[in-house]
């Protein structure tokens, strides 16, 4: 049986409850690019950053990354939008 990878498992809840969060804040459509956009956009970030360096850390780095990028548009979204 495979290790039991703790961050793997708190990146996958910390995207679900991105997506999540979008979805009852902005609707249906932020929910959808958030959980099916960020698979399009991470999965071959990963893959470059994995050919490239070969980091297992840099990977991490970069995934998380987009993740919080993510994050942070979304609040910026949902500052410009709310206010008004």
């Amino acid at each position: 049986m495979p290790k039991f990878n703790a961050e793997a498992l708190l990146f996958a809840l910390a995207w679900a409850a991105l997506a999540v969060f979008a979805f009852v804040r902005a609707g249906y459509l932020a929910g959808a690019i958030l959980s099916v956009g960020l698979l399009v956009l991470i999965m071959p970030v990963s893959s470059l950053v994995l050919d490239r360096t070969g980091d297992l850390a840099k990977e991490r780095l970069a995934r998380w990354a987009v993740l919080g990028a993510a994050t942070i548009g979304l609040g910026i979204w949902l500052a410009v939008y709310s206010a008004g």
